[in-house]
């Protein structure tokens, strides 16, 4: 799913190819006059992940991982959405604010300098170790009213998936408690009025939509690049606001999730067939037919 739109809600999409533009379509004009919502100018806010890296686990017999040595840090699909939400924020003379929900560790020294050396101005966070047992909607109801704490918010920008669980659904679901509009696979934003012109990535080319109001926004993968902060940016870091928010301020939804089993997928035999003779190809061809291969 590329889109979900709430009831009500409007936009215009206008399509385009990487090759060909049509003709008579005009960009919108973008101002940082029309980025004022009474009298504050609207807050650019991305949400990140402070994680685990797979590459570190180990999986056992019964197919369960073992996280006890993979190291945390900044989801690695994280800093391309700091990097969009940081290239808009200066065009428009506004701020970055990070959101994150997780262990005490994300409250941490090292998380948050981390996070913050990547481009975000100040950070709201949900450091709780209750959070380890929760599901991708809890976390994300939790997000969504870290994003209310946020005067003037009116843009969430989101790496493409998390590094730990790549599930790609806590865009939509953030936007879903927001009754915001999401898009993902985007690999611009630009301010447009009241609102914004997203550019998305399809199989075709690209595809254009104009959102009135706010907007929830996956950014792809290779929407820009990132920028490695150096170690005058990590210091800047340490001295960036990061502010805890506590679990009961927050209107989280407890959704039941439980894991009954676990196990590897069942290794098949191998057939070992041979196939001669000048009509070999045509039953491989049969064979694989009969195995539900064609």
């Amino acid at each position: 799913m590329r889109a979900l739109l709430p009831r009500g809600g409007s936009y215009a999409v206008i399509l385009s190819d990487s090759l060909r533009i049509p003709q008579g379509l005009d960009a919108p004009q973008t101002t940082n006059s029309t980025l004022v919502q009474k009298g504050q100018m609207m807050s650019i806010i991305v949400a990140y992940k402070y994680a685990a890296n797979p590459q570190d686990t180990t999986v056992d017999a019964s197919g369960a991982v073992d996280w006890s040595r993979a190291k945390a840090a900044i989801s690695e699909y994280d800093p391309v959405a700091v990097q969009v939400g940081r290239t808009l924020a200066d065009s428009l003379g506004t701020d970055v604010v990070g959101i994150s929900v997780g262990g005490k560790a994300v409250a941490s020294s090292m998380a948050k300098k981390g996070a913050l050396s990547r481009g975000m101005d100040r950070a709201l966070v949900v450091a709780d170790d209750a959070t380890s047992t929760w599901n991708a909607t809890t976390v994300a109801s939790a997000l969504a009213g870290l994003v209310g704490k946020v005067e003037g918010a009116s843009l969430v920008l989101t790496g493409d998936s998390s590094v730990d669980e790549s599930a790609k659904i806590v865009p939509t679901l953030i936007a879903g408690f927001l009754g915001w509009p999401c898009f993902q696979e985007v690999i611009s934003v630009e301010a447009a009025g009241d609102g914004w012109t997203l550019t998305q990535s399809t199989a075709g080319g690209t595809r254009t939509v104009r959102v009135d109001g706010p907007v929830v926004a996956a950014v792809a993968t290779d929407a820009a690049p990132v920028k490695v902060p150096g170690m005058k940016d990590i210091l800047a870091a340490g001295k960036k606001p990061l502010e805890e928010v506590p679990v009961a301020e927050l209107s989280t939804v407890d959704t039941a999730l439980e894991v009954t089993g676990r196990a590897k997928p069942v290794a098949k035999a191998r057939r070992n067939e041979m196939f001669t003779g000048d009509d070999a190809a045509a039953q491989l061809v049969a064979a694989l037919r009969n195995a539900g291969a064609l």
